[in-house]
């Protein structure tokens, strides 16, 4: 898997994939030293715009992918895809439904999950942990994909799935530290919450990573598995939130536009 070079290794890749995503995150978060409120408008947009993301990198860097990575024998084809597809989006489907947490710009009366006494604060962290856990497990099987195939295009899939989480992840930062700040948090307090998420991403990753490093025949079930979690993150929760405002149509194309740059950085690299 390394040819002596420390960046060839899959896990030094790995590591450094989800350290920029996290960066990202925590430079969304980084917004409240500039102001202590952001407008519906540009809430709206951005996630708008992280859904498609999110979406597009689904498709393009996981389930295409998928489709093609090694089976068991006797395995239809479609199989694997499938059913990972499905079970994490019922993973996701049941974590959203115990784990307590309000999603951004929603009042604390809305929150989800178990009933809990947990400030606004901690909910809207695990709001952002229930993104953050899919999509590092993503660029973690992503990686893994391409450390066994040995094929430049696989590595360079899973690198553009990492841009994608790293653009993805920004309105996501500032959209936790936003609302703590305007509540009248200081600016420090407000970037620790917002970029706090941000952990998940890595070791989710590299998570991801060895499962499929020690499991081989889990690669099409682990790539099907991300993109079902994120397709339902992306549907229950970036969707409905960035549609809440007065600003659907800005929200919509925002989404295309996401959509439509991923699309194009994967056709680009390709």
């Amino acid at each position: 898997m390394s040819d002596g070079n420390l960046l060839s290794n899959p896990l030094v890749q790995v590591l450094l994939a989800t350290c920029f995503t996290w960066f990202m995150t925590g430079l969304g978060a980084s917004t409240v030293f500039l102001t202590k409120r952001v407008g519906r408008r540009l809430l709206d947009a951005s996630l708008g715009f992280a859904a498609g993301v999110m979406i597009s990198v689904s498709f393009f860097s996981l389930l295409l992918p998928a489709a093609t990575a090694y089976i068991a024998p006797n395995v239809p084809q479609w199989f694997p895809v499938i059913f990972g597809f499905i079970l994490g989006a019922l993973f996701l489907g049941v974590s959203d439904h115990l784990l307590p947490h309000v999603h951004p710009g929603a009042p604390c009366a809305e929150a989800e999950g178990i009933q809990t006494t947990w400030k606004r604060n901690r909910l809207l962290v695990l709001a952002m942990v229930l993104h953050h856990i899919p999509e590092g497990l993503a660029i973690g099987v992503a990686f893994a994909a391409a450390a066994l195939s040995n094929n430049p295009y696989s590595l360079m899939a899973a690198i553009t799935l990492a841009i994608g989480m790293g653009i993805h992840n920004f309105p996501e930062g500032m959209a936790v530290a936003m609302p703590m700040r305007a509540e009248g948090k200081s600016p420090w307090v407000s970037f620790g919450y917002g970029q706090l998420s941000g952990v998940f991403e890595p070791l989710s990753a590299l998570l991801g990573f060895a499962l499929v490093a020690v499991f081989q025949p889990l690669l099409p079930y682990a790539l099907g598995f991300a993109a079902g979690a994120m397709i339902y993150v992306a549907v229950e929760e970036l969707i409905p939130e960035c549609q809440r405002g007065n600003h659907t149509d800005l929200a919509t194309f925002s989404l295309i536009l996401g959509f439509a740059l991923m699309m194009g950085l994967n056709i680009g690299m390709a």
